[in-house]
């Protein structure tokens, strides 16, 4: 995620924080401050926000261990201050497993409390018997009644929370998983209008999380719709097979004469048969105001890329394109660049499916079968 800052690998997971974060931890210290004006209420305070998100870690990484059980790598956990969000590479298929990821988390949080009410009566007990006054104990009563609130919480079926994910896993059970997902993602949109409503007349952080849930419900529903559209897909059936590809030696200039008189936006550069860099518009853009027209494409180019093979399934290049904000990836076969798979080309069949989703079967088969060409 953008805007973050590793702090921590735990179980072999990156473990994140956004800069957003700090807000919150500037928040609580002020808070605590001007209540007394005294600085071990700060100190108190921000130890109490760093059990709190020790709590939130556990229980994203009850998800990230059960994921890994499957066959599911966990790509980081990146805290945020309406919680933690674990990024998976991809939530399974078999609706059963998906249901067991999402209770995992909440299954931490009730296991905590336990633990805690367990560690509560006995220092109680203790208390009791050598110690004329108790010590009331209330961290560890706040703990337990954090951790059975986040548990409950988090099962409300607010898709994409673990309780909307346990509501798709269960509609996937009796329908298409696309469907499953849409119903779960209206129902997670109608519980953030709840959450807004209700935050506006008392707690603030409700309309954030409102706005969390509404944007992640639509972006996991457009997500799911996409795999659809690309899902079984190989890269071979929608990449580009004409591609003006460029070497290392040439002029900027040259590469300029190529962009007005063609479609292409990205360039692959060879040295004989093999791709060495990809030289983007945007790079040379920089280049052209850096260098002149008589800099080199080499100097340019980007020497670290991606490729793509013409048997990768489609929607794992897109995600892949996602991730490295990449707009094309040359496609490679034996060492030799045989064709480009780009973002348009990606976004053309999206935008047949959405205009034709009847017909999109007939469609997509027409689709792939016909050359992609780009350059002559």
């Amino acid at each position: 995620m953008k805007w973050s800052w590793r702090i921590a690998r735990v179980a072999g997971i990156g473990l994140y924080m956004h800069v957003t974060f700090l807000i919150l931890l500037a928040w609580v210290g002020v808070s605590y401050y001007l209540k007394r004006h005294q600085w071990q209420d700060v100190v108190g305070g921000l130890a109490f926000v760093g059990a709190l998100f020790t709590i939130v870690v556990l229980h994203e990484l009850g998800h990230a261990l059960t994921a890994k059980k499957f066959g599911v790598s966990t790509l980081d956990i990146t805290l945020l201050p309406i919680g933690g969000v674990a990024r998976l590479e991809r939530i399974p298929e078999d609706p059963k497993q998906e249901l067991w990821i999402a209770l995992a988390g909440p299954a931490v949080n009730m296991a905590l409390a336990l633990a805690l009410g367990i560690l509560l009566t006995i220092t109680q007990q203790i208390e009791a018997t050598f110690v004329a006054e108790s010590s009331g104990n209330e961290w560890l009563r706040s703990l337990l009644w954090i951790n059975v609130g986040l548990a409950g919480f988090n099962l409300l079926p607010a898709f994409p929370m673990d309780g909307g994910r346990v509501l798709r896993a269960l509609l996937a059970m009796r329908m298409d998983r696309t469907k499953a997902t849409h119903v779960a993602a209206t129902i997670g949109q109608a519980m953030a209008w709840v959450f807004g409503l209700v935050g506006l007349f008392t707690n603030p952080w409700l309309v954030f999380i409102a706005l969390f849930v509404w944007m992640a419900a639509t972006q996991e529903d457009s997500m799911v719709q996409i795999r659809s559209a690309l899902g079984g897909l190989p890269v071979s059936s929608l990449m580009i097979n004409q591609v003006h590809s460029v070497a290392a030696d040439e002029t900027l200039s040259q590469v300029v004469d190529y962009i007005l008189s063609e479609s292409q936006t990205d360039y692959p550069v060879l040295e004989g048969h093999r791709v060495i860099g990809v030289l983007t518009r945007a790079d040379l853009i920089a280049a052209l105001a850096r260098d002149g027209l008589q800099g080199k494409v080499g100097s340019a180019m980007k020497t670290s890329f991606q490729t793509a093979a013409p048997g990768d399934l489609v929607e794992q290049v897109f995600a892949r394109m996602q991730n490295c904000d990449c707009h094309s990836l040359p496609v490679v076969s034996s060492g030799r660049l045989i064709g480009m798979i780009t973002m348009d080309s990606v976004g053309e069949l999206l935008l047949l499916q959405a205009a034709l989703p009847r017909d999109f079967g007939q469609i997509r088969a027409r689709f792939s079968a016909k050359p992609r060409v780009i350059a002559a």
